[in-house]
């Protein structure tokens, strides 16, 4: 591809993406420093990749892709992060949490109460369940991950499903 279509479809990805991709960056890295260090490494890796974009996937496809191979290379460069007890979502405990922020909270505070459950996820999880909010499709999930659309399916069913029990306290999302 030639450079200036390069920065026609960078220039595209970053107006249509460039909020999502702030607020998946979010997700995988919580320090505000290091979170603006990935999104440039985003913007960067995305353009990059952007030389050999044939269009055989959707735009949407390649910068999900590209952005989170980008999030999940940043977070295995920081090796201290397993500290944090990752989990998979199936083994989430959320009975161990503190009370439902719906008590007196508004929906800022039920965001960032699910924000806290995404960060104990493993990468895997977290990389659907970020997908999922940003409202790409069960199935260009799969393509970005890897993930059968069914696997893809169940892990955002179950995911609703415990956010459903934690927050059946009368409050909705």
């Amino acid at each position: 591809m030639q450079s200036s279509e390069q920065d026609r479809q960078f220039t595209e990805a970053i107006a249509r993406f460039g909020p999502a991709l702030a607020r998946m960056a979010r997700g995988y890295e919580a320090d505000a420093d290091l979170r603006r260090d990935l999104e440039q490494d985003i913007q960067v890796a995305l353009w990059q990749s952007l030389a050999g974009f044939d269009g055989r996937c959707s735009l949407s496809t390649w910068v999900w892709r590209v952005a989170h191979n980008r999030a999940t290379s940043h977070m295995l460069a920081h090796r201290r992060r397993n500290a944090r007890g990752w989990v998979s979502i199936e083994d989430v405990d959320l009975a161990a949490d503190a009370p439902s922020p719906f008590d007196t909270a508004d929906s800022n505070r039920a965001m960032a109460q699910i924000l806290s459950i995404i960060d104990r996820l493993d990468p895997p999880d977290r990389q659907i369940l970020l997908l999922y909010l940003e409202g790409v499709t069960g199935a260009e999930i799969g393509e970005v991950t890897g993930v059968s659309p069914d696997a893809v399916a169940t892990k955002i069913h179950r995911f609703k499903a415990m956010l459903t029990r934690r927050f059946a306290m009368g409050d909705a999302l």
